[in-house]
């Protein structure tokens, strides 16, 4: 396939698949430049996200088992926020009827908005990973990265740590997918660092709308420090991981995951 061949198909498909992000931060951008006087700012966007989420599924952009795999990155996504609030890592400065001790509940579709990504990435590029590791060696990975979200606030933050291990534990696996019938492939962790940077850059355009706020921005925005490049990065390998392990559970026929090669 010819570049700007390979490239139209593929940014149309990736178009499809941000759907969710791209309404997210369409409701960030109008309800911080459309003054809302009758609701709250926070409880609009949590009822638009609702609506979203409504249309997604009846619309059939998203399947039935995909909303279950969303909704369970709602939760992970929220007590994630709930603590980072509580520690003083962000704040939502603005009032609202749907905070839950400082967090507005429409937090959580951001979070989920990222697995409704990589279910339809995974979906419409017909996604296969080839020399994935042992699946307990996965879930622990997964669950180590997640576990230094919270811990790293009373010892030592194991984030290098961590990359390095998921550098030996993946350093084989490679992504296979199909862009206009052609097959294409890449290492799964050039692919987690791709979206940890593209997930940075999405999230300097959301607090620049006032979707939280970091302690260096009460005064004014500021460009999100380069640093956070990494705690997405991990929070992407978490998110690819869950996907990937739900999807081998689920879908026998597919064969998502190839263990044998």
């Amino acid at each position: 396939m010819k570049p700007l061949s390979f490239l139209i198909h593929f940014g149309y498909t990736q178009a499809l698949a941000c759907l969710f992000p791209v309404a997210i931060f369409l409701t960030l951008a109008l309800s911080k430049i459309i003054p809302l006087s009758i609701i709250p700012r926070y409880d609009f966007i949590l009822i638009l996200c609702l609506l979203m989420q409504v249309f997604m599924v009846t619309a059939k952009f998203e399947t039935w088992d995909e909303l279950k795999v969303i909704c369970l990155f709602h939760v992970i996504g929220l007590a994630l926020e709930l603590y980072k609030v509580h520690m003083g890592s962000w704040s939502y400065p603005e009032e609202g009827f749907s905070k839950l001790w400082g967090v507005p509940l429409y937090s959580g579709f951001m979070y989920a908005s990222v697995a409704s990504y990589m279910c339809q990435s995974w979906r419409r590029l017909h996604l296969t990973l080839v020399n994935w590791p042992p699946t307990i060696i996965a879930a622990i990975t997964a669950a180590a990265i997640y576990l230094n979200f919270f811990t790293h606030h009373f010892i030592i933050d194991f984030r290098w740590i961590l990359m390095g291990v998921v550098l030996l534990v993946f350093c084989r696996t490679i992504v296979m997918f199909t862009v206009n019938n052609q097959p294409y492939q890449m290492p799964v962790v050039v692919s987690f660092v791709l979206m940890g940077f593209f997930i940075w850059i999405a999230e300097n355009v959301a607090t620049f709308f006032g979707a939280w706020q970091y302690p260096n921005q009460e005064e004014g925005w500021h460009l999100v420090h380069f640093s956070k490049i990494s705690s997405w990065l991990l929070l992407v390998i978490v998110s690819f991981l869950i996907v990937a392990l739900l999807k081998h559970v689920k879908n026998q026929e597919a064969q998502p995951i190839n263990f044998n090669q």
